[in-house]
């Protein structure tokens, strides 16, 4: 039988484990009457915990949002990866939570057993971030466009493109995707008529929500992050190409995200790239440094590219001494 508190934190354990908990079944599962169950959840109800019994066929207990945030329980692997996150947080690419994780991340260290702390001190020591160079976004824009995406609610912003051009645009949000290094939101666009991905770092001031809109199947069967993956790897930039590649797909698809060129299959020891850049000078020298055998096939233009940094490249071989 357990004691009084571990059966406490045992019944906290299984709530916060599934939404919802017949009477019967959650009485069962800690092997005590119904009776001592009804006065456990009265307990953890006096520390704060917003837990709603409900009666009828369907009866049970369930966790549900309550006035204030109470204690969290956490087994140690929760707990690292909250700390490891935290951390990450702190110097992420996500402007705005940077002091509210430390601070959190202080509270959860100090009440974290020795051995956690020893683990993620050692994590910290062997994870070095470098200077981050990525474009930021805040925090309460991811928020309220998380809200709009999930209460479908549309949402206006001005938004900034590539160019630096600023246009009003009011959308109805559909989800967000992120790819690492930034944050996309996919919405339908009204005035367009059409599903459109807009990069979140680039959305100018705070985004206004406004009245409920009919959901709609997402684009690409609703698998955004493919879409995504589409949408900014070439179409997104002006200029495109098509390249052969001497390597099998799957080779090259270890080298190669989505998020930066569509491969094709073209046979077993070769494929095609499609990708984009907005200036195939980035292209070209990309190419070189990719270390595999490849044929353009379009544009001409980064063939000529492509023959010019060869010459200079040989020109500054050939002023070191070294035979070409």
């Amino acid at each position: 039988m357990l004691s009084s508190s571990s059966r406490l934190l045992r019944v906290l354990s299984l709530l916060q484990a599934r939404r919802h908990w017949a009477g019967s079944e959650l009485a069962e599962r800690l092997q005590v009457h119904p009776r001592t169950l009804r006065r456990d959840i009265d307990r953890l109800r006096q520390l704060g915990y917003p837990i709603q019994a409900s009666s009828g066929v369907a009866g049970g207990y369930a966790f549900r949002a309550g006035q204030a945030l109470p204690p969290l329980l956490l087994d140690d692997e929760e707990a690292q990866a909250v700390a490891i996150a935290l951390q990450t947080a702190a110097t992420g690419t996500v402007s705005g939570v940077e002091e509210g994780s430390l601070r959190a991340l202080v509270k959860l260290e100090q009440v974290m057993p020795l051995r956690l702390r020893r683990r993620i001190d050692a994590l910290r020591s062997a994870i070095l971030p470098l200077e981050n160079l990525r474009p930021t976004v805040d925090a309460g824009v991811l928020a309220t466009l998380a809200l709009a995406c999930r209460d479908q609610l549309c949402v206006a912003f001005a938004y900034r493109d590539g160019r630096g051009q600023v246009t009003a645009r009011r959308v109805e949000p559909q989800g967000m995707v992120h790819t690492g290094s930034r944050w996309y939101l996919v919405a339908w666009d009204p005035a367009r008529t059409d599903w459109r991905t807009f990069r979140i770092d680039r959305i100018d001031g705070a985004p206004a929500l406004s009245e409920h809109f009919a959901p709609r199947t997402g684009p690409g069967d609703g698998d955004l992050r493919a879409f995504v993956s589409r949408s900014i790897g070439v179409s997104a930039f002006t200029e495109q190409a098509r390249v052969v590649l001497h390597k099998p797909i799957e080779e090259m698809a270890r080298q190669i995200p989505p998020t930066v060129a569509r491969l094709e299959r073209l046979d077993d020891a070769r494929c095609v790239m499609h990708s984009g850049a907005n200036h195939l000078e980035s292209l070209a020298y990309w190419l070189l440094a990719l270390e595999v055998e490849f044929d353009v096939l379009e544009p001409p233009t980064l063939n000529a590219l492509l023959q010019k940094a060869t010459q200079r490249v040989a020109r500054a071989l050939a002023r070191s001494g070294v035979a070409s």
